[in-house]
């Protein structure tokens, strides 16, 4: 299967559905099988200590996974998280994008199985990764 969506098309795409929060993320590079987005990291993603929160760094791992699902199936607004684990490793640094560079596993008719790895521009190790399942809409 091609790519439906081109990082272009992923962008108004979020624009379009997700306006709360498309303006923290850019998205570097869209693959048959990998995606490199970015969490353009601001304070309102920091916690004290002086570094990215947790949740952050979730939704960074979770709009990848997404991402890399809708530029194979096209805009389906409504292909929702059905699982994630994600181990966090590493501080990563406070005032520098956070990468998410996501892998497609599996893309099937119902589900769709990614691996992300995060990174924190400044760091040459991951901060974490995450494992995620999406379902898939009926056609």
């Amino acid at each position: 299967m091609p790519i439906m969506m081109d990082a272009d098309a992923l962008s108004v795409f979020m624009k379009d559905v997700f306006k709360q929060v498309a303006d923290d993320f850019a998205i570097d590079h869209v693959g048959e099988t990998d995606l490199t987005t970015r969490l353009l990291t601001a304070d309102r993603h920091l916690r004290p200590g002086g570094t990215v929160s947790g949740p952050s760094i979730f939704a960074l791992a979770d709009v990848s996974a997404y991402l890399m699902t809708l530029a194979r199936i096209g805009p389906k607004a409504l292909a929702v998280t059905t699982n994630c684990s994600i181990d966090f490793m590493r501080k990563p640094a406070a005032n520098t994008d956070l990468i998410a560079k996501t892998r497609l596993l599996k893309l099937g008719k119902l589900l769709s199985i990614c691996d992300v790895l995060v990174y924190s521009d400044a760091l040459e190790e991951p901060v974490a990764r995450a494992s995620l399942t999406y379902a898939i809409p009926p056609r």
